[in-house]
């Protein structure tokens, strides 16, 4: 039994493994998936062009973007399409990745869910200190620190220099893809997730 396997070695080898968190750990507390947000402001693109263009976009919005002539869609370019400043998109954002109302906070939506918890409990346990992510979201960050161990985070390859040893951290998360407070940092595109940074790189 692999599951069986691999509980013995966490228990046997505390700290020895990693863990790879994707889209499913956050898309179960509501979250977006990276291109379900990039779909969204597609959307709000073609409101902004008008009645047909929103209808035309409610049925296909990635084919509505590619018959208007423009690039692959880009957080940067739609974000720079509809909101001018580095405020205004971290405002755009967030009702992507924290609960837009009080209501979706009492039930949970864009909040830790039980697999965010028990994780937090394996990092608390120690058996695992190092998280790898490609989600931009804070909700493992959040269930690290509510179980008492706050961790490094490394969310772009500039951070890389100054972090504490891994073997020295009691938790490190690893942002892959960015988080989305900040902007510049995040990648989706293919040419953008092609190759890592070689800090980054050499980091892995």
């Amino acid at each position: 039994d692999p599951t069986l396997a691999l509980a013995l070695g966490l228990s046997a080898s505390p700290g020895a493994y990693a863990m790879l968190l994707g889209s499913g750990t956050s898309t179960a507390a509501g979250v977006p998936t990276g291109w379900g947000v990039v779909l969204d402001l597609i959307g709000k693109v073609a409101v902004l062009r008008g009645e047909e263009a929103a209808r035309e976009t409610a049925a296909d919005p990635e084919g509505w973007w590619a018959g208007q002539g423009l690039e692959d869609p880009r957080y940067d370019t739609l974000l720079e399409a509809l909101a001018p400043t580095v405020a205004a998109r971290r405002d755009l954002l967030h009702g992507y990745f924290e609960p837009a109302s009080q209501d979706e906070r009492n039930r949970g939506i864009k909040q830790p869910t039980a697999a965010h918890r028990a994780i937090a409990e394996l990092v608390s346990s120690g058996r695992i200190r190092l998280i790898l992510t490609t989600n931009f979201d804070h909700l493992i960050e959040d269930a690290l620190t509510a179980s008492g161990v706050p961790p490094q985070v490394i969310s772009r390859p500039e951070a890389i220099r100054g972090m504490a040893p891994l073997q020295h951290a009691r938790a490190t998360v690893i942002k892959l893809h960015g988080d989305y407070l900040d902007v510049e940092a995040m990648h989706n595109t293919p040419a953008e997730l092609a190759v890592y940074d070689p800090a980054m790189q050499d980091l892995l």
